[in-house]
């Protein structure tokens, strides 16, 4: 009888074997957590299409944000929700709006977390698009003045980051003008760069108010069937100043990290979204997977594909579970 002479399950034989040989080792060090930064006092608001993830006002947005802290997770991506919508979204570069304030109580209470802040006009405009409208049209260059303005306002408050998500052309460079003119050289641009139309930022839209009142993102978001298109945007952002470069979503599109990965060296980053989180979630809560296992299989399959960081509502819980291991 023949046997065979290499047997890989050799090296499976056991949890400390096979910990001793894994390729891939998720840890919190490379996790972002998203939070929703909302007006008024002592407000916690839990979405319900994403359970344990809330709407919170300042106050109770620093409690939680000691805890992410603590736990070990080392930075938060902050998205607003602002008192009063307009027309150009005015309110999203206001010193005084949500994302700012958070920054600044960060900042006041010495943690030592970094902050990056999300620079989009979707949650602040009335209508709920990216960008200011003519008509029922996007307008690319119209939009990118109040981008960077944004930016500086979220920068000048104190954020280490700030994360362009809008797809306009030429955003990242505007944003790094704004930015070096006014001595903060010094703040990383993390690029939405890859980001596409997908049908799996339903939560995230009930988490930020963001819906848009008519037609869709396609016409500025990435067509979900285009890969090689993902390398071009990536590359113009780097080319316009971009530190580090995301992918959103995380799941659908392993295929593009892995190719990003392959093609550049600037970090890389990817947005496990809020149907990805919800999703796993909802099957969850009536038995169908076993949540703690799949989350980490999850994480694991993005970093294996080339994520350095990954941006997950799932932060807190992979935190808890890895310190209990």
């Amino acid at each position: 009888m023949s046997y065979p002479t290499e047997r890989p399950r050799r090296l499976r034989r056991s949890e400390a074997v096979r910990s001793l040989v894994r390729e891939t080792r998720v840890a919190t060090n490379g996790l972002l957590y998203p939070m929703f930064i909302c007006p008024g006092a002592n407000v916690r608001q839990e979405i319900g299409s994403m359970p344990g993830i809330s709407q919170q006002s300042v106050d109770r947005f620093l409690e939680e944000a000691r805890e992410v802290e603590q736990l070990g997770v080392p930075g938060i991506l902050l998205f607003g929700l602002p008192e009063t919508k307009d027309a150009s979204g005015s309110e999203a570069w206001s010193p005084e709006g949500p994302v700012p304030r958070a920054v600044r109580a960060v900042r006041d209470a010495g943690l030592k977390l970094i902050v990056a802040a999300d620079v989009c006009l979707c949650e602040y405009t009335d209508h709920g698009h990216c960008g200011v409208l003519k008509g029922e049209t996007v307008l690319n260059d119209g939009t990118l003045e109040l981008l960077a303005k944004a930016a500086l306002a979220y920068a000048a408050a104190g954020a280490d980051i700030v994360a362009p998500s809008d797809m306009m052309d030429g955003r990242v460079g505007a944003i790094r003008r704004i930015l070096d003119d006014n001595g903060l050289e010094d703040t990383i641009v993390l690029s939405y760069a890859a980001k596409y139309c997908s049908g799996l930022y339903g939560p995230f839209r009930e988490a930020a108010d963001s819906a848009p009142k008519f037609g869709d993102r396609r016409s500025y978001q990435m067509d979900p069937a285009n890969a090689r298109e993902a390398l071009r945007e990536v590359a113009l952002d780097i080319e316009e100043g971009a530190d580090i470069v995301m992918v959103k979503p995380a799941m659908p599109y392993l295929d593009v990290i892995r190719r990003v990965r392959d093609e550049l060296t600037v970090p890389v980053a990817a947005y496990n979204v809020s149907g990805e989180y919800s999703m796993v979630k909802a099957a969850a809560a009536n038995g169908w997977i076993e949540e703690k296992r799949v989350v980490l299989e999850i994480l694991t399959g993005i970093q294996r594909a080339g994520a350095d960081i990954v941006c997950t509502y799932h932060a807190k819980d992979v935190a808890r579970w890895l310190k209990a291991c």
